[in-house]
């Protein structure tokens, strides 16, 4: 049987696609539509007055908007926190300061790879030759 405990409340359950219990998609759903309805109402709203308003943490808002139900499209104030740094951001898991950064350390990681990989080539081979000079 492929049954877990929920992430949110604890309870065990049957997995579905939500990854959560039956009580607690109910819950997500019910906070989606208070969100959804308060930005309705209130079009220039920002994520923080959102969770204000509405009692629905930040968190959970911005599941909302990276699962695309609710569009930021015709919210301009609507922006929610980098996953790394927390600066607030339109699109995407990461500002673009932390999308660089990442991308540097990847691509000097990629030349100590390669570096090394290259000096152990060299190291095996030189190895190689004087066995084989210790073997005659």
């Amino acid at each position: 049987m492929n049954i877990d405990n929920c992430p949110r409340c604890g309870k065990i359950y049957v997995k579905n696609v939500m990854e959560l219990c039956q009580s607690c998609v109910k819950e997500l759903e019910k906070q989606y539509e208070i969100c959804v309805k308060y930005l309705r109402e209130n079009k220039g709203a920002n994520i923080q007055e959102l969770s204000d308003a509405t009692d629905i943490p930040i968190k959970e808002i911005t599941r909302f908007i990276r699962e695309g139900r609710i569009s930021i499209a015709n919210a301009p104030n609507i922006m929610y926190p980098c996953e790394v740094c927390g600066t607030l951001i339109r699109e995407g898991h990461m500002c673009d300061s932390c999308r660089s950064r990442l991308t540097q350390d990847l691509m000097n990681a990629s030349k100590e790879s390669a570096a090394s990989e290259a000096s152990r080539k060299d190291s095996k081979g030189a190895y190689r030759a004087v066995d084989k000079l210790r073997g005659q």
